[in-house]
């Protein structure tokens, strides 16, 4: 069966145009004009690509809105703003990839292929992985297998990228990653981003698993490197310097 994209552009020039070339690429393809019947649909769907100016609910709101309920699922932002500031707060609530209008087929298709083979990827990883019991760390716990993170007992929600983040820190307790390797391993190899992406998701993730984000336990900063996450020579103890 084919993997369905949900298609959220309000204009039918563009609506019509994704949909011919999703489908030529051999997709099932649903497309909505608005945020509202975006929020209905993207459930059943293995992508969305969501146009950010959108009426009534804007591309953004629907963006936190998926993220809330599913951190997994790739979401591409289509958008004719291709500011910094627009691209960087699409991408901090959660979408995985950005194209600006007017944009190239082959470039969409790209994106879109790439985004479906790292989900597929997620998915074998994730059974890989299925029986390997929770990592904890003090009274932070990771459970890979069901994309879930507690802290001190209460669940701490987290986009799909900031969990890939901590996944891929608490995995390699001590690691020093640079922005460029985090990059390559959780955005992708194709991600053509901006390198603060960064920053600004490992600051919102401190500011959820740390009580003191000025003095973080877990996720430390490496000058001139990059971050680490904390390892059994760290003392877990709240608020403990870096």
């Amino acid at each position: 069966m084919a993997e369905r994209i949900l298609c959220v552009e309000d204009d039918p020039d563009i609506g019509k145009l994704l949909v011919a070339i999703l489908g030529e690429a051999g997709y099932s393809t649903h497309w909505v004009t608005n945020g509202e019947q975006a929020l209905a649909c993207w459930p059943q769907a293995a992508l969305v690509v969501l146009d950010l100016m959108l009426p009534g609910i804007d591309g953004l709101s629907v963006c936190r809105e998926i993220r809330r309920l599913d951190a997994a699922v790739p979401l591409i932002m289509l958008t004719a703003k291709a500011g910094t500031h627009d691209v960087v707060r699409g991408l901090e609530l959660g979408a995985d990839d950005y194209i600006t209008k007017p944009f190239d087929a082959r470039i969409l298709l790209a994106r879109v292929q790439a985004l479906m083979r790292r989900r597929n990827h997620a998915l074998l990883a994730s059974d890989a992985l299925a029986d390997q019991p929770p990592i904890v760390f003090g009274d932070l716990v990771i459970d890979i297998d069901k994309h879930r993170a507690m802290l001190a007992g209460q669940p701490v929600s987290l986009t799909a990228k900031e969990f890939a983040l901590l996944a891929l820190f608490a995995r390699h307790p001590g690691r020093r990653f640079s922005r460029g390797e985090l990059l390559d391993r959780v955005w992708g190899p194709e991600f053509d981003g901006f390198d603060h992406t960064v920053n600004t998701h490992i600051n919102r993730l401190r500011g959820k698993i740390e009580a003191h984000p000025a003095r973080p336990r877990f996720i430390h900063t490496v000058w001139g490197v990059g971050y680490r996450f904390a390892d059994a020579a760290d003392d877990p103890a709240p608020g403990a310097a870096p």
